[in-house]
């Protein structure tokens, strides 16, 4: 059958998570630097296609396009952060990786994974002012708007806003890493994208925060003239973000499965 039952997937993210902890550093370098461009152009695409909607069918449109680069990780079976922000706590409480695992994959896919934003968000910024030559347009004021929406009201809310960046950091990478987990619930393309697309467009029509989506959008306003610093982007977002995705991912996610579904059951199962 294509659908493998919560006790199977249990033993199927056990499997995921040895996997991971165990990759050569090369291909998670480049597996996690894919990861980052692939969210960039997801993100790109999703701010293209609601410029001028009224803002609730831009969220729903929005949301319906953003899984694709999603979807595209997991078919490809890349490395992605804020997914193993879930993946391997599980792991590391089934015994099946080590913490020193857990904590390298970790590190380097969160690095690859800025590379990879990074590389696609001055790309985008060159492609959409002509070599820095013009406005951006439509599109880079977009980017601009939804940049400063994420680093400098936070920062005039002060530690509301900070602790408001961290709790939608949470909310967000609960619906992500579950997301990454229903993806290795079903043995066909099709299922693997109908699974994740349900959570991963839940969070992204909620404008929840995503550090590595972040990664893309406040670099690439910064290239674009916004007024917002890189202390702005790391203090009033990627910190918090980051700490709020694996609160999510490490224990709403990961460890809520591990102790919902006992080891033994679903070894059993499996």
């Amino acid at each position: 059958m294509d659908y493998l039952n919560p006790s199977q997937l249990m033993a199927e993210i056990e499997t995921a998570s040895k996997k991971k902890a165990g990759l050569a550093l090369t291909p998670m370098l480049l597996k996690g630097f894919l990861s980052g461009a692939l969210l960039a152009y997801a993100t790109a695409f999703a701010f293209k296609v609601s410029i001028g909607l009224p803002a609730g069918l831009g969220a729903l449109v929005m949301a319906a396009v953003f899984p694709v680069g999603f979807a595209m990780i997991v078919l490809l079976g890349l490395e992605l952060a804020t997914g193993n922000f879930a993946v391997l706590p599980f792991g590391l409480a089934r015994g099946t990786c080590s913490a020193g695992g857990m904590l390298r994959n970790w590190g380097a896919v969160y690095c690859a994974n800025f590379l990879g934003c990074a590389f696609v968000g001055a790309l985008l910024a060159f492609a959409l002012t002509e070599g820095f030559s013009e406005d951006a347009g439509a599109l880079g004021e977009r980017i601009v708007a939804v940049a400063t929406s994420k680093t400098l009201i936070y920062a005039h809310a002060g530690a509301a806003g900070w602790m408001t960046a961290f709790v939608k950091g949470v909310l967000c990478n609960w619906m992500v890493a579950l997301g990454t987990v229903l993806g290795l619930g079903s043995t066909s393309a099709t299922g693997k994208i109908a699974s994740i697309w349900l959570p991963v467009s839940t969070f992204f029509g909620l404008a929840f925060e995503h550090s590595v989506v972040n990664m893309f959008v406040i670099p690439t306003a910064i290239l674009l003239g916004a007024g917002i610093t890189v202390g702005d982007w790391l203090w009033w977002n990627q910190l918090p973000v980051t700490l709020g995705n694996l609160i999510g991912g490490a224990v709403l996610t990961g460890l809520l499965l591990h102790f919902g579904h006992p080891a033994g059951k679903a070894q059993a199962a499996h």
